[in-house]
């Protein structure tokens, strides 16, 4: 007997992982809990261990290969030599397709550019409607996919997609153009099936039954992608509000385009408060922009990927204001020069700790959130998490991209345990071996680009936290005190808010909570 070894979802933002290397060759004697493989997720490389003993056996997918969460990727015989019960499973089936079903004339509407007329002389005749494409004009049956298929394909220009009729919908249309036997169709390609519906005015939408599908004929598609049009935002004027041609080249020049709240207000999604799809450029446009041959492609890696999504995310979902603020860190700067050079040694004569300004923020924010309980949490749409504990998530910049490590509990632990804490998590980051625990969750955050001479910016939060401090560099600049001017260490930070956790006076007084703290470093050893 043989166990399948699956893609392990690693991370609650995993979809996809890519398979390092097998640390076990085939036909290898395996212990149960022995790592058997490296799979690299979204932001790290992780281990995947044997479930119980036994041998690996095959059919072993590739090292490089990425593939889904759930997908098998090798087994676990019992003896050596043992073919696998499933190993079927491990190669992707061909789709199994439903047998053809024959749809009557009346289920294949008019083609969109032969206009109404055409199509109502056509039923008349009890004939198929006019075709625009040589491949659609002989009869023919068509091959109808369940709703379950997962491939789709289209017709041509016009053709919309139907499901095959019920007995009694059958029963109905063929009192209606379409007496006798029905006329088969064949299109050139299988095509899914749809719910019907009831038939929807010219402009009254281009959704379909199923809410996250637009209705569009394949030439309305292509000049909305090479036009950069949204069609969710376009009223169809064909045959169910379909949207077709001449509806595209329409809202290219600011007609028959709804906004945004009237585009969603058609669909469940907008119901439950979904905001408005937003589309960029296409590849194809961005490309066009470019001589060919003057640049190169390097394709995404999973985790420029997910850094897409999850600043996407944030960008769209949070309401988010900014607060700034100047911190004089000059009793810091000395405070910090004095604690590293008393430092004691290890036996090899190493400095047990080497605290950087970066370390007094950490922990003046995580102490600064405990003065200021509200801020300290987190929304769901249910209610709001308040936390006990100041989780500080601090962004570390890594190859390909970057990954906030979270200090657990920062208001407990002293300067120097934080240093060691995130020099630790810091290098396991570059090496991509820290475990999903210790880079999700968090209520705040602190991004800092002063030691690239950055003097001030605007972090992105990252969802769930509510809060990142964005901590530039500390900079002798003048200041007035007591009417004269003095020079003094400043560092500007900058607070980005969620403002469904975190209202002004509630971020303000974060802000004035850190910066008492931080202006006054005895008070962070206390």
């Amino acid at each position: 007997m043989s166990e399948s070894i699956t893609m392990p979802a690693l991370s609650d933002t995993m979809n996809t992982g890519r398979l390092v290397k097998w640390v076990k060759k085939l036909g290898d004697t395996i212990k149960k809990g022995e790592t058997i493989a490296e799979v690299e997720t979204d932001k790290a490389v992780m281990e995947v261990e044997a479930f119980h003993d036994g041998y690996l056996a095959g059919p072993l997918a590739p090292e490089g290969a990425e593939m889904p969460v759930g997908k098998i990727i090798g087994y676990i015989a019992d003896s050596p030599g043992e073919a696998p019960a499933g190993a079927a499973q491990a190669t992707p089936a061909a789709p199994k397709t439903a047998p053809p079903v024959t749809v009557r004339a009346a289920d294949v509407p008019a083609e969109e550019e032969e206009g109404p007329k055409a199509a109502a002389a056509a039923a008349a005749k009890g004939a198929p409607a006019p075709a625009a494409k040589p491949a659609a004009a002989s009869a023919k049956t068509t091959d109808v996919r369940p709703p379950s298929a997962a491939a789709s394909s289209q017709m041509g220009e016009g053709a919309g997609t139907k499901s095959a009729p019920s007995p009694q919908s059958t029963s109905t249309q063929r009192g209606e153009g379409a007496r006798g036997a029905p006329l088969p169709v064949q299109s050139s390609s299988p095509q899914p099936a749809e719910e019907m519906s009831a038939p929807k005015a010219p402009g009254e939408g281009a959704q379909t039954s199923d809410a996250n599908r637009i209705s569009s004929s394949p030439l309305a598609r292509r000049l909305a992608e090479e036009s950069g049009v949204d069609l969710a935002r376009i009223q169809g004027s064909g045959p169910h509000g379909r949207i077709i041609a001449a509806d595209v080249e329409a809202a290219k020049s600011g007609k028959g385009v709804m906004t945004p709240a009237a585009a969603g207000g058609a669909g469940p999604a907008a119901a439950a408060g979904a905001a408005p799809a937003v589309h960029g450029m296409s590849d194809q446009q961005i490309r066009a922009l470019y001589p060919e041959g003057s640049y190169e492609i390097v394709p995404h890696d999973s985790m420029r990927k997910i850094i897409a999504q999850r600043l996407e995310q944030s960008n769209l979902t949070i309401p988010r204001f900014y607060l700034t603020i100047d911190c004089d860190i000059g009793r810091l700067v000395a405070a910090r020069e004095e604690v590293n050079s008393t430092a004691p040694q290890d036996k090899d004569g190493k400095p047990l700790w080497k605290l950087s300004v970066n370390d007094f923020v950490i922990k003046a924010l995580a102490l600064a959130l405990q003065r200021v309980p509200d801020a300290n949490a987190t929304w769901t749409e249910s209610g709001m998490l308040k936390h006990r504990h100041s989780d500080i998530g601090v962004a570390v910049a890594i190859q390909g991209g970057l990954i906030t490590p979270v200090v657990r509990n920062a208001e407990t632990k002293s300067l120097s345990a934080i240093s060691n804490e995130m020099k630790e998590l810091a290098a396991r980051a570059r090496a991509r071996k820290l475990k999903p625990e210790e880079y999700q969750g968090g209520a705040s955050a602190v991004s800092n680009l002063g030691m690239h001479g950055i003097r001030d910016f605007t972090a992105v939060i990252n969802p769930p936290q509510a809060s990142i401090l964005a901590v530039g560099a500390g900079e002798e600049r003048p200041v007035v005190r007591s009417g004269k001017i003095e020079i003094a260490t400043v560092l500007t930070v900058t607070l980005s808010c969620d403002h469904r956790v975190v209202d002004g006076v509630l971020g303000a007084k974060l802000l004035g909570a850190f910066k008492a703290l931080i202006e006054t470093p005895v008070m962070l050893a206390v």
